[in-house]
């Protein structure tokens, strides 16, 4: 079988597999759960000055009686004092030496709080840090959080003071609340620190209480913005990851993916854009610690069938496939197939492209039932119809190329040629 074991700047453990700083990493009895489980590390939650958390603290969006689409959260850092957590990092982490154990901090705004900290979680078995530049709450109004990684000049004096004391490896955590996190990412990596890690939680409001018009979560008749996590935020947390991944200081560093996370599948994806570990929180809070082992077995049988023997050999294979729009082949070209022996007759896919696409597929009316064919001629290849057919490859996209040889937007304009010649 593949070997899934990771070695993160020289922290190993079993599988890339690591609980993202939350919840489920506030204490030791979540935490030795978590590894009788099968989780391969975990970010404590993070430690800093002593804090007091409101209730409620969560709320949620549904989808189609999908539950937790995407979860939202207004808890602050840990709010148990810093000794207890020190003591109990020290007990999980003899209890489980093979495991990840790193500790997420967010000390006050002075190199000497920073270096206090450090020095108590070194002394404690943390094996590395990650640098909280990312909780868009409460915190932010103490100028921590993502306040500090709004800004790279401030995220990079925390992140020298940082390099000047810790002796063990450290991973600054990144917020999305900006409108790229190159900046922030390039001036921590010019820093010193020796990852990156991302995205942390989206600034976020998921609803409104239509009987007591407060929005969620509800605190005695009033709410905040909270940070928005889950399976909603994936393809969020995949276009940053990207974009670090791609760029030529931060990719220098390895990465730790977080945001949606929630099976095997998901956590390759991470991978194939560049992240070497994945972190996950909401999915083990909405189904529990046990799905690390339907993770690790996807992810063993999934590189099995590719030939992957370690996870380097596929991290980052996708990131150069990602390009520049200027750059897409005009010639290459989708023509839409409906598999007459698969279809239902539901009739999504032309009321779909007649309504709001390109009047690309006919309706033929019948007597049991109604027959759908493609336009060939109208059909632009978007993929509407197949995305919105209920059976899977009933609707298949089949290559159409308009001509053989590559031509891109700049080579289009170039050449002179009209706009509707294709």
């Amino acid at each position: 079988m593949a070997d899934i074991s990771s070695n993160f700047l020289g922290i190993k453990s079993p599988n890339p597999f690591w609980l993202a700083s939350a919840p489920p990493t506030d204490k030791k009895i979540n935490v030795l759960r978590a590894y009788e489980a099968g989780w391969g590390g975990v970010v404590w939650k993070t430690l800093g000055s002593q804090v007091k958390n409101v209730s409620s603290r969560y709320s949620s969006v549904d989808y189609h009686g999908s539950r937790v689409m995407g979860f939202n959260n207004i808890e602050l850092i840990s709010d148990r004092p810093l000794e207890i957590n020190l003591k109990e990092i020290t007990e999980v982490v003899k209890l489980f030496p093979d495991r990840a154990m790193i500790v997420s901090l967010m000390a006050d705004s002075t190199r000497e709080a920073w270096h206090e900290l450090i020095k108590k979680c070194e002394d404690a078995g943390a094996m590395g840090f990650e640098l909280n530049f990312g909780c868009p709450h409460g915190m932010t109004e103490r100028g921590l959080g993502a306040a500090v990684g709004q800004d790279p000049e401030i995220a990079k004096m925390v992140v020298e003071w940082v390099m000047e004391k810790a002796t063990i490896p450290v991973i600054t955590k990144l917020t999305p609340n900006v409108h790229s996190v190159v900046p922030t990412g390039k001036a921590c990596v010019e820093a010193g620190t020796n990852a990156l890690s991302l995205i942390n939680t989206i600034q976020s409001v998921t609803g409104v209480d239509l009987d007591t018009l407060v929005p969620n979560p509800y605190v005695a008749g009033k709410s905040v913005f909270g940070g928005y996590c889950g399976p909603a935020v994936k393809p969020i947390a995949l276009k940053f990851l990207t974009t670090i991944a791609q760029n030529a200081t931060t990719k220098k560093v390895p990465i730790s993916g977080i945001g949606g996370i929630s099976t095997w599948r998901d956590a390759v994806e991470f991978m194939l854009l560049g992240s070497s570990t994945v972190q996950v929180c909401t999915a083990a809070m909405k189904h529990g610690f046990r799905i690390v082992e339907d993770m690790c077995e996807g992810l063993n049988n999934w590189m099995d069938e590719k030939g992957f023997k370690t996870l380097n050999d596929f991290i980052g294979k996708s990131v150069s496939n990602i390009t520049h729009w200027e750059d897409l082949d005009i010639n290459y070209h989708h023509v839409a197939n409906i598999n007459q022996d698969k279809c239902i007759h539901c009739g999504l896919c032309y009321i779909t492209c007649e309504d709001t696409s390109h009047q690309a597929i006919n309706l033929d009316k019948g007597n049991p039932y109604n027959t759908y064919t493609i336009k060939e001629q109208d059909c632009v290849g978007c993929n509407l119809c197949k995305l919105v057919c209920p059976v899977d490859n009933c609707i298949t996209m089949v290559e159409k190329r308009v001509a053989p040889e590559y031509i891109n937007w700049k080579m289009w304009q170039e050449k002179g040629l009209p706009l509707n010649d294709h």
